[in-house]
């Protein structure tokens, strides 16, 4: 899947986690993400607090929509988002499409809105 599929579409209800191969070729599309302990995770930097704090406003209505809630490490000039899917691997949790939708959708948030961050 390329990041312009993953923009276009949105999360659904997943059992099955990704294969390593799914994850794999995510990640040549997300060249940002690396997968840490089992998570899907991205360091975005700012300026300041307020840039930061814009950055977490601008992606919570995309966390809303799609209804896929990441870990969010705020600190002065950084967010740390970490995913992962919670009901996949029957509850055991693991990595899906929803992550790498989510993912695509919140890069693409950030190079639109803080390109010079």
């Amino acid at each position: 899947m390329d990041r312009a599929a993953l923009l276009r579409v949105s999360c659904r209800h997943l059992e099955q986690a990704a294969s390593d191969a799914e994850i794999a070729a995510a990640l040549l599309v997300l060249t940002d993400w690396m997968v840490e302990n089992g998570k899907l995770v991205r360091t975005f930097r700012f300026r300041d607090y307020h840039q930061t704090l814009a950055f977490v406003n601008a992606i919570a209505d995309i966390i809303h929509r799609e209804d896929h809630h990441p870990e969010l490490v705020v600190s002065y000039n950084r967010c740390i988002v970490r995913y992962d899917t919670h009901s996949v691997n029957g509850g055991k949790g693991g990595l899906s499409e929803n992550d790498f939708i989510c993912a695509a959708k919140i890069d693409d948030v950030f190079s639109r809105t803080f390109p010079a961050a």
